[in-house]
């Protein structure tokens, strides 16, 4: 049974802006989303859990693209 944890969709995130003089819990957003540098890429599997944590970042982050 698909317990939907791998649905195969990735979506590649890569971070804009810095996190200094930003909250502690979106610095530690940007760590789980395996982002701590401005340029970096981060592919990610598609999940709504990810989708939260790109949404708390928003602005600090772009999503490149989704397959």
């Amino acid at each position: 049974m698909n317990t939907g944890k791998n649905t195969g969709k990735i979506v590649r995130v890569r971070q804009t802006g810095s996190p200094s003089r930003r909250h502690f819990s979106q610095r530690q957003t940007l760590v789980g989303l395996k982002l701590n540098r401005i340029g970096r890429i981060a592919e990610l599997v598609d999940t709504p859990q990810t989708r939260g944590m790109i949404a708390k970042v928003a602005h600090l982050v772009e999503v490149v693209e989704k397959e």
